[in-house]
């Protein structure tokens, strides 16, 4: 199995406000996702193995615009705002979910999401109604279900299953434990982007540079 992290050479693009600050809607972009408190910022870092990559805060929204990071010519990461933060005014938060909205329904380059729930606490209304664009989209969802090591393997089993029964109702859309603490699913995750970035020598559908 080819173990090589291709995510360690990410390197920070741009932040942007607007869509239309966005590059050229050409090559792959995945997206990363989730309630402020998931654990985005953390997933992301431990994914590439870059400390720092993503900044991660105590106060939660902290990521409140769409930050891109390289790997290549043609494929992106994306670190998408944090939803269902409380400290922020009404008015900003209507201002991201129009944002996110219009993101998700005319990215053409956008091949699929990572979306981060807390093993604890998932399925929350904002994660329904990412996984509903996900759904309206037809694009594939995988969901990390972080924080793993915060339980017992019981529990986070019986969490695993029960997540994993509601996407059973959405095309191409799977779950896995995670925990950026211990580096349980790493991997796993890795490997997935792997597939949806095109990566390896038999890859030839979804390159980096379709448009």
């Amino acid at each position: 199995m080819n173990a090589v992290n291709h995510y360690r050479q990410a390197q920070f693009l741009l932040g942007a406000q607007q869509l239309r600050q966005l590059p050229a809607d050409a090559g792959i972009e995945i997206a990363f996702a989730g309630r402020s408190n998931a654990g985005k910022s953390s997933a992301l870092n431990t994914i590439t193995a870059i400390k720092g990559l993503a900044r991660t805060s105590k106060t939660p929204g902290r990521t409140q615009q769409i930050n891109l990071f390289g790997l290549d010519e043609g494929r992106r990461l994306v670190d998408l705002p944090g939803y269902g933060y409380a400290k922020v005014p009404p008015a900003i938060k209507e201002h991201w979910r129009k944002t996110l909205e219009q993101y998700f329904n005319t990215r053409r380059c956008l091949r699929g999401l990572i979306l981060l729930m807390d093993v604890r606490h998932p399925l929350t209304e904002f994660d329904q109604i990412m996984l509903n664009w996900c759904r309206h989209r037809n694009m594939p969802v995988h969901v990390l279900l972080t924080k793993a090591d915060k339980l017992k393997r019981g529990p986070a089993s019986a969490a695993l299953q029960q997540v994993r029964r509601i996407l059973a109702s959405y095309p191409e859309a799977s779950v896995q434990l995670f925990s950026a603490h211990d580096g349980q699913g790493v991997e796993e995750a890795r490997a997935l982007l792997d597939r949806w970035f095109g990566y390896g020598a038999d890859a030839t559908e979804g390159s980096a540079t379709e448009g």
